[in-house]
């Protein structure tokens, strides 16, 4: 990598105005890209603009828009950590389904999987044997006694929610601002002013979110300590480091107070593993240590089946045990969808839980993702941007902040939209997709060595343009 020399001078001063030449910069480079994009895809555009018309937006899922390509690329292939679209381009991809193929595209242990599980039926609504072998795997990668299975994290922190009101006869929730724990009405809050609101780019939404949830800022013991005093929050939810609006690791000592403080006021402390399962086996709960009462793992733990599951404390299923038993009526719990738990999805566990989510997985992973780490900040460093990379295990992603964010509000502040689009739409030119939230990255154990020095390789050239305020293609 070699020493990039900025003609904006004093982007190294701490106190320099660099946002306006860079982001101006960005802009220009992000119209170049995306008519570069549109050159070599004219296939993709043709399909999506003349075929897809009978799904809303164009799309099989509307979010598949989000991407900042003019047009979605449409998929031919995917294998390992490579994706082939349409009209013949090869992708190294680091944005592996937003997590959901952490482990790389079809791997083997899987497609053999889904290809013997038929044999046994695909759903019954009853245990398959893979059952009896699920269960204890999970308590021995992810510590809890207890384990129910769901399609979606989505659907396992909806259901874990309803058990913490269940046990605690608490109505609500507390939530981390910025944070995105699926499609969970609870969860979908900002922090404005100091007041819980409903996102604002809500749909459908009639109920007063601010009436079951109370948020609060990431790595403040204080308001933290005072909005469970009141000991009216049945669960707090959250990710061990923020993943969501920028990546925002925890103050030293703050999973210890969260703990202390769920545990003193009687509320539970409900864990979502979805994203930085990414940190090493067992997720981050194994690595550091934590504690939970509830713990959900979603997207990877199927190795790209639509499966999540959550699993909770020998306490906690004593006590949802005993509030069934109070009930009459059979059934119609609020827990459960009928095609959880399928044969298919406990093939796809055993074999990911046994195979493919490993600790020699894990080892790859994070070694190409020091790789990447180290190649970045000599990127940033030479290019004198005040940008740093933010890191939990496989998982990576530059901050365009000197220091690093505390809390949803600076991670807000520092975060640039025109910077993040030029950046992702070079890098997919360049053959590197990244995932279109706030470009963060994921390597995969699939990852090849050649691929994370060219990833860097390509940032580099990158950073280059935006400083040099060149437009090039």
């Amino acid at each position: 990598m070699s020493k990039v020399a900025s003609p904006i001078a004093d982007l190294t001063n701490p106190n320099a105005d660099w946002r306006g030449p860079v982001e101006a910069a960005a802009f220009e480079i992000a119209d170049a890209q995306r008519a570069l994009y549109a050159s070599r895809r004219p296939r993709s555009k043709a399909m999506f603009e003349a075929s897809l018309d009978g799904y809303f937006d164009r799309v099989p899922l509307h979010w598949m828009r989000d991407w900042p390509m003019p047009f979605p690329m449409i998929v031919s292939e995917a294998s390992g950590s490579r994706i082939v679209d349409l009209d013949g381009n090869a992708i190294v991809d680091f944005c592996l389904g937003d997590t959901g193929s952490m482990f790389g595209h079809g791997p083997p242990q899987i497609l053999a999987a889904l290809a013997n599980a038929g044999r046994s039926g695909l759903t019954t609504m009853l245990p398959s044997e893979e059952a009896a072998v699920v269960a204890p795997l999970l308590s021995q990668r992810f510590g809890l006694p207890k384990w129910q299975i769901a399609g979606s994290a989505s659907d396992a922190n909806r259901f874990a929610i309803r058990v913490a009101r269940a046990v605690t006869g608490r109505s609500k929730v507390l939530v981390f601002d910025g944070c995105y724990h699926g499609a969970v009405d609870e969860t979908l809050v900002d922090l404005v002013d100091g007041q819980t609101v409903a996102k604002a780019s809500l749909l459908g939404q009639t109920v007063d979110l601010s009436r079951t949830t109370v948020a609060i800022p990431f790595n403040d013991s204080g308001a933290l300590e005072a909005a469970l005093a009141g000991r009216e929050i049945a669960c707090v939810i959250a990710e061990p480091v923020m993943t969501n609006c920028g990546m925002i690791l925890p103050k030293p000592g703050f999973h210890k107070l969260l703990r202390e403080a769920t545990k003193a006021t009687g509320t539970l402390l409900h864990i979502d593993e979805t994203h930085t399962i990414s940190t090493g086996l067992g997720g981050y709960t194994a690595v550091h240590g934590l504690d939970p009462d509830i713990l959900v793992v979603g997207k990877p733990v199927g190795g790209g089946v639509p499966v999540a599951v959550w699993g909770m404390t020998d306490d906690v299923a004593d006590r949802i045990g005993a509030v069934r038993r109070t009930k009459d009526e059979h059934g119609h719990s609020g827990i459960g969808t009928t095609l959880s738990g399928s044969t298919l999805q406990l093939a796809c566990l055993s074999a990911c839980l046994r195979f493919v989510m490993t600790a020699d997985a894990y080892a790859k992973m994070n070694r190409g993702a020091d790789l990447i780490e180290a190649g970045l900040v000599h990127a940033i460093g030479c290019a004198g941007l005040p940008w740093h990379v933010s890191r939990v295990g496989a998982r990576l992603e530059v901050i365009f902040s000197r220091e690093p964010v505390r809390d949803a509000a600076e991670a807000r502040r520092a975060a640039s939209p025109n910077i993040e689009i030029a950046l992702h739409l070079a890098l997919l030119n360049s053959g590197y997709l990244l995932a279109p939230f706030h470009n963060m990255l994921l390597v995969a154990p699939t990852t090849a060595e050649a691929d994370a020095l060219g990833l860097v390789h390509a940032y580099e050239e990158i950073l280059h343009r935006l400083v040099d305020r060149k437009v090039a293609t």
